[in-house]
């Protein structure tokens, strides 16, 4: 395997782009291997890595379909129901807690002045 062309920070030649500049274009990579990659160096660590596609070779993003926009709502709902009271929280439940903060907290009932 040949070793990738690397660039230096933000200085890539045009015709290069990342996955989220692609995606800003309306294009996703389809397919296509890795490019290129651009390095941006560190002071106590490793240098972060950016990975470029061909911008030529992209391909544009697939429309979302009625189905997928439902599932994608069906999974949002998911991460917003309390497995505990069943009840939509409002907010997506913090994995860290794994229910709502009614049940994680129950003792909490409000903050009275003191």
């Amino acid at each position: 395997m040949a070793a990738l062309p690397t660039f230096r920070w933000r200085l890539a030649p045009d015709g290069y782009a990342t996955y989220r500049q692609l995606r800003a274009l309306g294009l996703r990579p389809g397919g296509q291997e890795v490019a290129a990659q651009v390095e941006r160096p560190r002071r106590r660590r490793g240098p972060l890595v950016a990975y470029l596609y061909r911008i030529d070779a992209a391909k544009p993003v697939r429309p979302m379909t009625a189905a997928r926009w439902a599932a994608l709502a069906k999974a949002n709902a998911a991460r917003r129901t309390c497995p505990e009271c069943r009840r939509d929280a409002g907010y997506v439940i913090p994995p860290t807690l794994g229910t709502c903060s009614t049940c994680a907290f129950p003792d909490d009932t409000g903050l009275e002045a003191a």
